[in-house]
C-alpha cells in the first residue's frame, strides 16, 4: 500500500492551462486568507482607538503591555512564524504545482488545512476556529478598557501572523525555497 502523504515538491511537468489554473489557486489562497485576517484587523482597530480616547491607569498599562507581548510571542512568533505560517507557503506551492478545480475554487481553506492534509492536522485547524469563535464571542462582551487591551494584541498577532505568512510564501513561490512539509494526503 503506497502512502498517500505527499512530501514531494515535485511534480509531473504541467501544460499551459494547468500552470495558469495553479497560479491563480496558489494567489487565491494566499489573498483570500489576507482578505479574512485583513477584515478582522479592520474590525477591532476601532475599539483600539477607543481605549486610546481616555488615559489610562499604571495597572491598565502593564496589563496592555503584559498582554500584546503575550501575543507577540504566542501567537505571532510560536503560532504563526514556526509553526502555521510556513506550512500555508508551503501547501501555496503545492497547489501551483499540483492544481485541481475543487482546490483552485476552495484554495484558502485548503491552504489553512481544512481539507487535503492528515487527520491530526484538520483537527488542530477545525478545533482552533472554533476556539477562536468562542472567544471572539467572549471578547465582543468584554467592557473598555480590557476589550480594547485584549484587541490591540489580537491586532499585533494576527499583522505579525499576516507578515510572516505573505514573507513565507515570498520565500517559497518566489525564491523557490523549501520552507516546511506541505502535509498533503490526496482526497
Amino acid at each position: 500500500m503506497t502512502n498517500p502523504i505527499t512530501t514531494s515538491t515535485e511534480s509531473l511537468p504541467l501544460d499551459a492551462s494547468q500552470q495558469q489554473l495553479g497560479r491563480l489557486a496558489a494567489g487565491w489562497g494566499i489573498v483570500g486568507f489576507s482578505l479574512l485576517l485583513g477584515e478582522a484587523l479592520y474590525k477591532v482597530t476601532p475599539y483600539v482607538v477607543e481605549l486610546f480616547q481616555k488615559p489610562l491607569s499604571p495597572m491598565l498599562w502593564v496589563a496592555l503591555i503584559g498582554w500584546t507581548l503575550f501575543m507577540a510571542y504566542s501567537e505571532g512568533y510560536r503560532g504563526f512564524q514556526k509553526h502555521y505560517s510556513p506550512r500555508f507557503a508551503a501547501r501555496a506551492r503545492w497547489l501551483r504545482d499540483n492544481p485541481s478545480t475543487k482546490r483552485a475554487i476552495l484554495a484558502p481553506l485548503f491552504c489553512m488545512c481544512f481539507f487535503g492534509t492528515t487527520r491530526k492536522r484538520k483537527i488542530v485547524a477545525y478545533c482552533l476556529t472554533g476556539g477562536i469563535f468562542v472567544l471572539v464571542t467572549i471578547i465582543r462582551v468584554t467592557p473598555q478598557p480590557w476589550r480594547g487591551i485584549v484587541d490591540v494584541g489580537v491586532i499585533v498577532g494576527l499583522g505579525w501572523g499576516l507578515l510572516s505568512v505573505l514573507w513565507f510564501c515570498w520565500q517559497t513561490l518566489v525564491l523557490d525555497r523549501d520552507v516546511a512539509d506541505p502535509e498533503v494526503v490526496i482526497d
